[in-house]
């Protein structure tokens, strides 16, 4: 008997044939997780089949069965190969995104110093030669990922493997071990009837101390009925592990190893009532919502994967506060009722425990956590116990997706349109169009959900059946807010919108951050104990710092952008990030590969001491509501205050429980929060983003201004946004403040049928990458002319190339940015199979090597930039 088995290497795609060795035959089947011989090395497999005839007259043998139980299902696997194959992404990179970390093993180099023999060489490979030799000397021997860590952007390879012709170093290919084990823990646990442990208690001891702690763990375990963690009976008794295994010595308990579950969920569900308790009350659906929840419920009863009527997801478009989660719980029930799972994707970390809480009211014990905050063994125990179908619902962003549950019947992308499902280093997917995919493979219904869904989402499900991508979506909408009693708005109960012109703010001698308006409606929450959100799309204190003799702005010197400000945090601050302290005031930092300096008193251009900030960033509108309200309580939301694991959680809870006042952010406050006691939402500048050179920018925009308007009124209070700009008179600025989806879709639409962008045509993104410019511009010049050749030999005049140029963002981490644009009908499809840099496309070694140097190549890319 033979096994097709995938390689998880990265860049190889295909599957290849191995032998089965006996004492493994009847054990081996289609997603059990192997190791092989590949080549020189050794390294993890997924068996895809099992095959009679292999493909080649010579097979290698199947080394060792990792785990008795498959990792993937047929289900992932055949997802997989989609993935690979829509993507132009390697068949071991998508296998990558099914296998938990720790699990999931890469082939590496192991390197060791032979002897202290001089260096040799000069130059600049010298510099490497000494920090290389110098590293192994002091570390002992080192795999080639964690000598990476100390040699960023830099190619010690080939120095190292000149060591090793030459005998200074020595190589051997090596398989890691699995990082991640089942977690153990000793328990104790009466063994005899309570009238033996009680005759027993008066000769436990030979001293009074011992006797003492010995009889108080005894009558612990007598008033517990099942076996408990010894460190619970420490704490209880004060005994210790001598006095536990005396007690069993005498039989009197007994001492197990028992497995237990890394619950990241644990401490909330304790926490969260269910909503089958006492007193409940089923919610009453609006008319909107039971329409739209009839036609989902009718999905479930039809039987998609051998039927031959298409099981089309449906796109839920509805208002913020229209009700869309609770349609989600009563289809998540009816999947259950059927016996099957769900999965519930957000687009963010920072929504999880409002979801969580959420389900676990109506789903107590079934659900399961998955993101990358979560431990390696957090994450290790809840893909266990997907797998053994112990979990029903599994909540997290991207990666939820391919928990490896056994029955698939539902699959919910929350905010739909939001860009953080798209994956933006390799493999490059996004996962709501892989969420449809994966549900039709299943048999199982996906729901889209979203006030703002994508232009392309809307256009799926409103355009003619027949039409390029149109009728491919079945839309269900909900257009009006679910009304708090006593509450009366307009709009359906949204929130009114006060567009404020900046430039008149000017003109009337007002610089600062906030217009009059904004100011007066501040002062007002406060006054009623309310609360009020803070909109910024932007991070720290000042956007730029410059020359004011000579212009120079500071810049990352890896990646050439402007560095921005960032100040020590204020005492009001209850949230703090960690490079940030009082004692060393500012600090400079890169947004893009995190680098930080100090801000320097002198410019190196010149040697003027005139340097200063210029710009808006969230520190400056904390730093001004705490001089304009002094006792108000702020708490920030960004990317600099929530690195920690439960930093989302920690601010969330603290701004439910009140104990802040306003709250500050960046995009993460537009991600579908419900927050009743916000009143007040302002957005300090509408405008960043709308003028960016990339067709999705006004989309992006749109998104986000009419999300984060969505967070005030969400309760009888009542609400209004304050929204601050410089174009008042911009159609987005205008259809975002009257909530005016419909006019905004119009409009956008009819932009993209001109320039030919999506949902017109699709778009394929090539971007190269390199330490020098010169080669990055060359290779996308030459790659750019073979193209340009493809296209015309195969007569493809309906796909267009659009470059070679710079990116907008020219130079990253170092690496300078050319890309390529191909536009039309089904761009992927020239590529495909194509000979890329004397490789196959999906398979070439360079397409996979996320920031490195070479090609990088994005089916359907969110952004242009």
């Amino acid at each position: 008997m033979y096994a097709q088995i995938a390689v998880t290497v990265p860049s190889v795609s295909g599957v290849f044939d191995y032998a089965l060795p006996p004492e493994l035959e009847g054990k081996i089947g289609a997603g059990h997780l192997v190791t092989v011989p590949f080549g020189k090395q050794t390294v993890q497999g997924v068996v895809f089949r099992l095959i009679v005839e292999p493909s080649v007259p010579e097979t290698k043998t199947i080394i060792d069965l990792l785990d008795p139980l498959p990792a993937l299902t047929a289900a992932q696997i055949s997802l997989a190969q989609w993935l690979a194959r829509e993507t132009l992404s390697a068949l071991a990179a998508c296998l990558g995104l099914m296998l938990p970390s720790g699990l999931s093993q890469q082939a590496d180099v192991l390197y060791q110093t032979i002897d202290d023999r001089p260096l040799t060489t000069d130059g600049q490979s010298s510099m490497v030669h000494r920090r290389l030799v110098d590293l192994l000397r002091e570390k002992g021997s080192l795999r080639g990922r964690q000598i990476d860590r100390h040699f960023k952007n830099v190619d010690w390879r080939k120095v190292a493997q000149y060591l090793v012709r030459t005998g200074g170093l020595t190589s051997q290919s090596i398989l890691p071990p699995i990082s991640v084990r089942p977690k153990f823990v000793r328990t104790a646990q009466l063994s005899v009837p309570p009238e033996v442990a009680e005759a027993a208690m008066p000769e436990l001891g030979k001293t009074a101390d011992t006797l003492s702690r010995r009889q108080a763990a005894l009558r612990f375990l007598l008033r517990e009925l099942a076996d408990v963690n010894v460190s619970w009976v420490y704490a209880e008794s004060g005994c210790n592990l001598a006095d536990l295994q005396e007690l069993a010595e005498r039989e009197l308990i007994v001492l197990r190893e028992t497995e237990i579950w890394r619950d990241p969920l644990e401490k909330i569900s304790n926490l969260v009532p269910s909503d089958k308790g006492l007193g409940y009350q089923e919610l009453v659906l609006t008319a909107e919502q039971e329409a739209a929840l009839d036609q989902i419920l009718r999905a479930f009863q039809t039987p998609s994967p051998d039927s031959q009527i298409p099981n089309y997801p449906f796109l839920l478009h509805g208002v913020t506060g229209s009700g869309k989660t609770e349609i989600y719980i009563r289809a998540a029930q009816e999947c259950i009722r059927h016996g099957k799972e769900a999965i519930i994707l957000v687009p963010e970390i920072a929504l999880t425990p409002q979801t969580v809480r959420r389900f676990l009211a109506r789903f107590p014990g079934q659900v399961g956590l998955v993101h990358s905050r979560l431990s390696e063994g957090e994450r290790y125990d809840t893909w266990r116990r997907a797998r053994l179908g112990q979990l029903k619902v599994i909540i997290g962003p991207r990666s939820a997706l391919f928990a490896p549950l056994p029955n698939v019947g539902l699959i919910i992308a929350d905010e739909c349109h939001d860009t953080s499902y798209y994956q933006s280093e390799p493999p490059f997917y996004n996962a709501v169009t892989t969420a449809q995919e994966y549900a039709r493979i299943c048999g199982g219904v996906c729901i889209l959900g979203s006030a703002t869904p994508s232009i392309v989402q809307r256009y799926q499900a409103s355009a003619p059946q027949g039409t390029e991508g149109g009728g491919s979506v079945r839309l269900l909408e909900l257009p009006k807010r679910i009304q708090p009693s006593g509450f009366s708005a307009n709009l359906g109960g949204l929130p009114p919108v006060s567009i404020i012109d900046m430039r008149e703010e000017l003109k009337s001698g007002n610089r600062g951050v906030f217009s009059q308006a904004l100011v007066d409606a501040l002062e007002e929450v406060l006054k009623k104990g309310q609360q009020a959100i803070l909109f910024l799309n932007r991070r720290g204190t000042a956007t730029y710092v410059f020359c004011r003799e000579c212009g120079m702005a500071v810049r990352c010197p890896r990646c050439d952008t402007p560095l921005t400000y960032h100040v020590a945090p204020s005492s009001n601050t209850l949230i703090k990030p960690d490079y940030m302290t009082q004692e060393h005031g500012g600090t400079l930092v890169c947004h893009r590969c995190n680098y930080t300096r100090q801000i320097p008193k002198k410019c190196p251009v010149c040697g003027s001491d005139q340097i200063r900030q210029y710009g808006l960033g969230s520190q400056k509108v904390e730093a001004e509501v705490g001089a304009l309200f002094p006792s108000a309580r702020t708490l920030r939301w960004d990317w600099d205050t929530t690195r920690r694991k439960d930093s989302h959680e920690i601010i969330l809870s603290h701004f439910t429980a009140h104990r802040a006042d306003v709250l500050i952010g960046t995009q993460m406050l537009a991600k579908g929060l419900d927050l009743p006691l916000v009143t007040l939402v302002g957005i300090v500048l509408a405008d960043v983003g709308l003028n960016l050179p990339d067709p999705f920018a006004a989309e992006r925009t749109f998104d986000v201004l009419t999300q984060v308007s969505g967070r005030a009124g969400r309760s009888s209070l009542g609400g209004r946004v304050v929204l601050q700009t410089f174009q008042p008179e911009h159609y987005v600025i205008q259809a975002a403040a009257g909530q005016d989806y419909a006019a905004f879709y119009a409009r956008e639409l009819d932009y993209r049928r001109q320039l030919g962008y999506p949902p017109f045509n699709r778009l394929v993104r090539m971007e190269y990458r390199h330490v020098q410019a010169t080669k990055a511009e060359s290779e996308a010049q030459g790659l750019a002319a073979k193209l340009a050749k493809w296209i015309e030999s195969e007569d493809r005049r309906e796909t267009t190339l659009i470059g070679p140029a710079p990116c907008f963002f020219s130079r990253l981490n170092g690496l300078y940015r050319w890309q390529i644009i191909l536009r039309g009908p089904n761009p992927a499809s020239l590529l495909r199979g194509k000979d890329f840099e004397g490789a196959a496309l999906s398979s070439a070694p360079s397409l996979s090597r996320g920031a490195s140097k070479g090609w990088r190549v994005e089916v359907d890319p969110v952004s242009l930039l």
